[in-house]
């Protein structure tokens, strides 16, 4: 069952895809971390052949999208989150509120991959940071994750207690106290928090369930 509906999400998918303009990429400069994100894909057959990918996100854009290049080449564009169909197989993108989380290649062969952010880029930096200094970079995901935790914790009562306040809500179903009551700059204290430490796990393309939660929009009140 699970299996047929993730099959039909991936079909409806590859339906927005388009053909690229077969335009070149251009190397990753500094001033590009305010524009753009970029990835380098290396899949390797059975065969042991290499074949190099790149997916390049804009920020800021109105629609959410990623570009395939091939061999630099523009081959494809598609609205996130994407699947986008490639020789053997296809690339999913996957993305939230603090970007792009996860980006998988999913085939029936035998074939590995491996994704790098652009060293340049500030997931490179993040990257880096990873495989130089893993006790800190582990500090750090910890760090995050609780953060997720606790702000997840003090905002989803709020928001409950919010929905119960609702006519219909409280008349059909009862409405709810909830054991915290915070200001509206703690709120958005958390929020931040909680923003900053959902980047932090994005940067990684560590996609949970506690990224999409967090910035979907809690503690707004």
């Amino acid at each position: 069952m699970f299996q047929s509906v993730r099959q039909r999400k991936r079909r409806r998918g590859m339906k927005k895809v388009k053909a690229g303009d077969g335009h070149l990429l251009k190397n990753y400069r500094l001033w590009h971390i305010f524009t753009h994100s970029l990835f380098h894909i290396t899949i390797t057959s059975e065969n042991n052949e290499k074949t190099y990918y790149a997916l390049k996100s804009r920020y800021f854009a109105e629609d959410s999208s990623v570009d395939l290049y091939l061999n630099r080449k523009h081959i494809a564009y598609s609205t996130l989150p994407a699947t986008i169909p490639i020789k053997d197989g296809i690339i999913e993108v996957k993305s939230g509120g603090s970007g792009i989380n996860s980006i998988q290649y999913i085939t029936d062969k035998k074939a590995t991959f491996s994704v790098s952010p652009d060293k340049r880029s500030i997931r490179g930096v993040r990257m880096w940071l990873h495989k130089s200094y893993p006790m800190v970079s582990s500090l750090m995901a910890g760090v995050a994750i609780v953060i997720l935790l606790m702000s997840i914790a003090l905002s989803l009562p709020q928001l409950i207690e919010s929905i119960s306040k609702i006519p219909w809500v409280a008349e059909n179903i009862g409405t709810f106290q909830s054991p915290f009551t915070l200001s509206i700059w703690m709120n958005v204290a958390i929020g931040i928090a909680g923003a900053i430490a959902a980047t932090e796990r994005a940067l990684m393309l560590r996609s949970h369930w506690l990224i999409d939660m967090e910035t979907a929009g809690w503690g707004e009140n």
